[in-house]
């Protein structure tokens, strides 16, 4: 227990004592280090790269594979500048972040969710800068929170929810969400959750994702159904010349009389809609986690984890 808590002290402050460094520096010229860094994870440390590779050719059937290796290296990268990003995004005054982003497409689709007076659903996941994305919609006058597990960290859990909510975020820790949520769409705000990481205990559905089943929380499509409430999928994907554009789109709620059946139908839409994204920003997308990793038994091999 005592090596734990040092443990958990030391990577508290390596983090803390790698942002005060980073501050001195622009954005752009941090998240160049952070890029840097993530290169690094991929050759010569190669960390989870096997993981990584696997999951982006099992996602690409007949990809080359100097095609995958490029996407996977490019992906690393991406995780390094989009970290450092995350963690100096607190210093970022409400105009430097919508500076941020050069581009929004479907911002009518979002005003026309919070007309409704019910609150809006929002899903995302880990592709792009998805804080950054979470900051804007703060920084537009959405008052935003965000669900989202403990982390086994207690030092870095109250980090991260410090940081969030000095970027114009709320945290409602998962274990809250059945209580919370609610009284959060009540009062008209947005409540974001992110769905492509399927953990124990977490309720969950497997629908398909690059044509293989995976668990995904079905929390948001549960909200959506019980509260009559509008779900917006939303992306915040990084430009070539280091913006960021957002998309927003709105996600089907359709209700019969088969609840189960109602809220698999809504999954799977938000998962095909994340799908698509990735499909279109391969090297932005966190293939570090291994999403087919838990799967229902009797699954097929061909239709389960890569691994």
């Amino acid at each position: 227990m005592k090596g734990t808590v040092v443990a958990h002290y030391a990577e508290y402050y390596g983090l803390r004592g790698a942002v005060a460094l980073m501050k001195r520096m622009s954005l752009r010229r941090a998240g160049d280090v952070g890029e840097w860094i993530g290169r690094l994870g991929y050759s010569p440390f190669a960390v989870r790269r096997a993981v990584v590779e696997r999951q982006i050719g099992a996602a690409f059937p007949g990809l080359a594979e100097p095609e995958v290796k490029r996407i996977a290296r490019e992906s690393y990268a991406h995780l390094g500048r989009t970290t450092i990003e995350t963690a100096l995004l607190p210093a970022c005054s409400r105009e430097e972040v919508l500076d941020l982003v050069d581009y929004v497409e479907g911002w009518d689709v979002l005003e026309r969710a919070r007309a409704e007076g019910r609150g809006v659903m929002i899903v995302s996941g880990h592709l792009g800068n998805w804080e950054l994305g979470g900051s804007y919609l703060a920084a537009r006058g959405l008052a935003l929170e965000a669900v989202a597990r403990r982390m086994q960290n207690p030092l870095f859990d109250r980090y991260l929810t410090q940081t969030r909510a000095r970027i114009g975020m709320s945290v409602i820790h998962d274990a809250d969400a059945v209580r919370r949520v609610p009284r959060a769409m009540k009062e008209g705000h947005g409540v974001a959750f992110l769905v492509d990481q399927g953990a124990v205990g977490l309720a969950s559905t497997w629908v398909p994702f690059f044509g293989r089943y995976a668990k995904t929380p079905r929390g948001p499509a549960v909200f959506a159904l019980r509260l009559r409430a509008p779900l917006i999928f939303a992306t915040a994907v990084r430009n070539p010349a280091g913006t960021f554009s957002i998309r927003l789109e709105e996600v089907p709620v359709r209700r019969t009389d088969d609840l189960e059946a109602d809220v698999d139908a809504i999954v799977a839409a938000y998962t095909s809609a994340l799908e698509r994204a990735i499909r279109r920003h391969p090297e932005q997308y966190f293939w570090h986690h291994r999403r087919w990793k838990h799967q229902r038994p009797g699954t097929p091999s061909e239709l389960g984890d890569p691994s």
